[in-house]
């Protein structure tokens, strides 16, 4: 089969603006039959394509593709927890350890997330970036005022404070 040559697959119907069409081929790498679903979507500058796979050939093609867009988030929480909550900076050697280390990660990666759609009426593509930015300089600022004796309560009210808790953070 030649990419582009959709003479061979089923349409089997549209899904969150993404056309899938499917079909079970012989796959001479794997020296067997695989399900393939090949996506295609409408943007702004053409159309984009991807091409998923497994080998149970039983499979329904819409649930592959909604395993792969579920297996597409976990990724991404795997990357947040990496860089912004310390996932691979422990060093414990015991199980028991290892466990509330991770779960621990996740948990202020989830509180993070809750935090965010708490505050954000409108779903939005959220920057756990920006919230450690945000949870930063707001330590900072209330520990140079706390170290200076000066009453925050007037100072938290100012729309000023609010400029410099979001300094460096990603606004949409």
């Amino acid at each position: 089969m030649v990419v582009g040559d959709m003479s061979r697959l089923t349409f089997i119907g549209e899904h969150d603006e993404v056309k899938l069409y499917s079909a079970v081929l012989n796959c001479v790498i794997l020296k067997q039959d695989i399900r393939i679903v090949y996506l295609s979507k409408k943007t702004k500058t053409g159309t984009a394509y991807a091409l998923l796979f497994s080998t149970d050939t039983d499979i329904n093609p819409l649930t592959l593709y909604r395993y792969y867009k579920a297996r597409f988030q976990i990724e991404f929480l795997f990357r947040d927890a990496k860089q912004f909550t310390g996932l691979c900076d422990c060093q414990a050697r015991s199980e028991p350890a290892l466990h509330s280390h991770f779960n621990a990660c996740f948990t202020a990666l989830n509180l993070i997330k809750w935090h965010d759609r708490q505050l954000a009426h409108s779903r939005k593509p959220i920057s756990v970036s920006s919230w450690k930015n945000r949870f930063f300089n707001q330590l900072l600022i209330d520990r140079i005022y706390l170290n200076s004796a000066i009453d925050l309560s007037f100072i938290k009210s100012s729309p000023f404070y609010q400029q410099l808790c979001n300094f460096g953070v990603i606004s949409y």
